[in-house]
């Protein structure tokens, strides 16, 4: 039948004009049925086809499904494959279709043909029709027994998928132990393949609950079977192979023998073709030789070729993999890989995220040898049309100077940088300079005679604008035009407020407040990174202890401006200076500008924990992302602590203060709200990275009179600098003797809240509303003395707050990290608080999250809960 004209045909494929096509297929399936005359299944075909294209651009064809069922009886394979595929398509959505699917499904699972029986089991598990579970039994199980070992590999995943319908009948069917035997004795290694991922998921799950299921577990990595595996590993498949030695590398050899036997009888899968097998089996060497120093180097030596080889061919996703995987152990090993930097020199058709890899590879393998080829290669990037990587390369030269002894040489290619006439090029440069000066101050001279030369105008990015102020202080009794530059930043204090001077500026800089320059209403103004404007406080201070009489005027008017800000980091520093300014100034020199010692080491980004646990996880994802697998894996983990996927330890509160009863099973989707904490928190100290400034003894004869003088001279009785009107939200007392007018008499206070005592809310309700209601406030709160104390009893604190009226639904951890979920009521209405409480008692922090069905009692909420928490342990 030839199709209806274009215009005739509705717009939307999915809507098609009427249902005349619908019915013609129908008709027309329904007459070849039965046919059996020659080049009828011809005609199926280009019916079947054009149902499958119907179907797949969303017109609905199921009232045809009666008809394809009749017409799947024949022995044409193409036939079966695309009526299977139809039916497994619409029995999904549509339970009643799928009993009509039943009987011819389980006719085709007996057909002669074992492609035929493998695609109908196949079908047939994939109906996924919790009903029909009773009728998986019977085919699986010949299925299983099949003598084709395409049926098996078939049956094996059936059983897998019957497992996640329905557990129970899985179990009870006796397939686990079927599943066991056939790993044990099939011939076909893919069948063996299959058992063994089917039997690592059921026993997985199934371990929580049974203690067989568990032994079971732990006896997959038995040396019997891992040794059975390997021995076979070269006529198992490719993806067979990983599955294998992800196996080998969770087994825990009882002497170094059998780590040299895995070794020799994995040694030339490192020369396999495949990418995934390479990572695997170095997976395997790098986990088995953890406990053998001497051995791990020599691993490290023998995979470096492999790795090497992989990176030069196959696509740039393959190469990302690898040198993701290359990037870490160079991380771990770097004198291993000095020797082969030129492996990690940059093509011209590269895609960026291979050459970012490969720069910050080429700063780790730098060492006093190839420094000088390394830097530069490098400042040949610098020059590149491709922005990001040019800033990269300038970052990767200022990292190698600031981890080399001789530097003499970086030094001059980063004050070339300064000299380019490129905006992002100079201001990464200026960047890398203030941190060169730091960790060698005796370049200053060099240096400054270059950044002098640096129009503050002309430098827009705000790190770059706050390192040029940092050396504008820091070394103002050496830059001639220092204190007038710093006061014409002052004076324009707020010229960046433009679109474009802060065009990559974040929006959370953006404030909405009453704004004067536009009369009644409300206005946005654009804010200069607050990093900047508390630079500029920090540098005049500096300038005004070295050269007092040019810096009076602009330290006045820092400090006024600093007063008038509306960011409270840079008010608070404001008040700060000019109260230790007005109590002493050789204090207040003592304090701002003390002598400083070089910076040895500067701090990383990450931890040795965290870099040690993508180790353990190499192999994966965690080594492309660059984080471990809870960060990326679970919501509730990107904050910083880090959760376990477990919530058998928590316990769920009673009404009663004191009882404790079982957790309660929650749904898979809430797991993350109700999780324990884990131990492995990394307990933060105090760190100097030997950075520490060393204050001298207090002389007041040290301090200059000429400071003493200017002091004595500042005027700041009007804080207001031009285009920052003074508002009555930021007035304060006048401690500072600068005339402001008093704060108004505050509001009067609203009534005390008052909690339920008696308040229920089940788990469920807690989880729903955790997920609907809005963080209302996040606030970081400082636990007393006898708070950690007596946290090393966790009811205690339970019965604490419940005396409090806050009761406690759900709670977990081991010390120093605990984690609670507490709620509360009002006690005249049903309005709900919820808290979740993640407390360290090593640092004697508590992170709170409160949410309130009405979040305008949120703060008062929030300051009764502070203060039962601050109450806790004291006498």
């Amino acid at each position: 039948m030839a199709p209806p004209a274009h215009s005739q045909r509705s717009t939307s494929p999915s809507q098609p004009s009427g249902k005349g096509e619908v019915s013609d297929l129908k008709s027309q399936l329904r007459q070849l049925a039965g046919s059996r005359a020659p080049g009828v299944d011809d005609s199926k075909r280009e019916l079947f086809k054009k149902v499958i294209s119907y179907m797949t651009i969303g017109i609905d064809v199921s009232s045809v499904f009666g008809e394809m069922v009749m017409c799947s009886a024949t022995s044409d394979i193409v036939l079966k494959k695309m009526c299977y595929l139809y039916v497994g398509n619409y029995a999904k959505v549509n339970p009643d279709l799928a009993l009509l699917t039943i009987n011819f499904l389980q006719r085709d699972c007996k057909d002669e043909d074992p492609m035929i029986r493998g695609l109908a089991l196949r079908s047939l598990c994939l109906l996924r029709v919790p009903n029909l579970v009773e009728y998986l039994v019977g085919p699986l199980g010949a299925g299983l027994k099949d003598l084709n070992s395409y049926v098996r590999i078939v049956a094996v995943m059936g059983v897998l998928k019957l497992y996640h319908i329905s557990a129970s009948t899985c179990v009870d069917a006796d397939f686990p132990a079927t599943l066991k035997h056939m790993m044990l004795s099939d011939s076909d290694t893919q069948v063996v393949a299959n058992c063994l991922t089917a039997l690592q998921e059921i026993w997985s799950s199934e371990a929580s609950t049974s203690e067989e299921a568990s032994r079971e577990r732990e006896a997959l990595l038995s040396k019997q079977i891992v040794f059975r595996f390997l021995n076979r590993i070269k006529e198992f498949s490719e993806w067979a192979q990983c599955l294998v030695l992800e196996l080998a590398a969770k087994y825990v050899p009882s002497d170094n023998n059998e780590i040299f036997d895995i070794m020799n009888l994995l040694e030339d899968r490192l020369q396999h073709a495949n990418g995934a097998v390479v990572l695997a089996t170095i997976k395997v060497f790098l986990h088995l030789t953890l406990s053998m120093n001497d051995v791990h180097q020599q691993v490290y030596e023998r995979i470096k070729a492999p790795l090497l080889t992989l990176v030069s061919s196959g696509s740039p996703e393959q190469s990302y993999a690898v040198l993701s995987h290359l990037h870490l152990l160079v991380m771990r090993a770097p004198f291993i890989f000095s020797s082969d930097y030129k492996h990690f020199y940059c093509q011209y058709n590269e895609p960026s995220y291979v050459k970012k890899l490969k720069l910050e590879m080429l700063t780790a393998v730098a060492n006093e040898s190839n420094t000088y080829e390394i830097v530069t290669e490098l400042c040949e990037y610098a020059a590149n049309v491709d922005i990001p990587i040019a800033r990269e390369s300038i970052r990767a030269v200022g990292k190698i100077a600031l981890q080399q002894y001789d530097v003499n040489a970086i030094v001059d290619r980063l004050l070339q940088f300064l000299e380019m006439e490129k905006d992002y090029v100079t201001a990464e440069a200026l960047v890398l300079v203030k941190d060169l000066l730091r960790k060698y101050p005796q370049w200053s001279q060099d240096c400054i005679a270059v950044v002098g030369n640096i129009s503050s105008k002309n430098v827009q990015e705000p790190k770059a604008k706050a390192a040029l102020i940092w050396m504008l202080g820091e070394y103002s009794q050496d830059m001639h035009d220092a204190p007038y530059i710093l006061e014409s930043l002052i004076e324009n204090w707020d010229e960046e407020h433009s679109a474009e001077g802060w065009k990559n500026v974040p929006a959370v800089t953006r404030v909405s407040f009453p704004c004067p320059k536009e009369g009644i209403g409300w206005g946005w103004i654009l804010l200069a990174p607050s990093q900047v404007r508390l630079h500029l406080l920090t540098a005049v201070m500096k300038c005004f202890f070295k050269r007092s009489p040019e810096t009076q005027k602009a330290l006045g008017a820092a400090l006024a401006a600093g007063l008038a800000d509306f960011h409270q980091d840079v008010h608070d520093r404001a008040v700060f200076y000019y109260r230790l300014l007005q109590y002493n100034v050789s204090v207040a020199e003592r304090v701002v500008n003390p002598p400083k010692q070089a910076v040895s080491v500067f701090a990383d980004t990450q931890n040795s924990e965290i870099k040690d646990r993508i180790f353990d996880e190499f192999n994966s994802l965690s080594v492309v992302y660059q984080k471990p697998s809870y960060m990326f894996t679970d919501k509730e983990h990107r904050g910083p602590f880090e959760f376990s996927d477990e919530v058998g330890n928590l316990s769920i509160g009673a009404e009663s203060a004191g009882t404790v009863v079982p957790a309660q099973r929650v749904e898979a989707n809430d797991k993350d709200l109700l999780l324990s904490t884990s131990e492995k928190e990394e307990i933060r100290g105090p760190s100097t990275n030997g950075s520490a400034y060393s204050a001298p003894s207090y002389d007041g004869s040290a301090v200059s009179a000429a400071a003493s003088q200017a002091l004595s001279e500042l005027t700041i009785s009007n804080p207001s600098v031009p285009g920052h009107a003074p508002l009555p939200s930021f007035a304060i007392d006048d401690l500072l003797g600068l005339g402001l007018p008093e704060a108004p008499a505050p509001a009067p206070s609203p009534p005390p809240l008052k909690l339920n005592s008696k308040a229920v809310l089940d788990p469920g309700t807690f989880q729903q509303k955790w997920r609907q209601l809005p963080i209302s406030l996040s606030q970081e709160y400082s636990l007393s003395p006898q708070g950690v104390a007596a946290l090393t009893a966790p009811p205690a604190l339970l019965r604490h707050m419940q005396g409090h009226s806050i009761h406690c639904i759900a709670s977990g951890g081991q010390s120093p990290n605990f984690k609670f979920f507490f709620f509360a009521q009002k006690a005249e209405e049903s309005s709900t608080f919820l808290v979740e409480c993640i407390i360290n008692t090593s640092l004697a922090k508590a992170q709170l999250k409160i949410k309130a069905d009405d979040q305008s009692t949120s703060q008062a909420f929030s300051a009764l809960f502070q203060s039962a928490l601050s109450n806790f342990g004291v006498p």
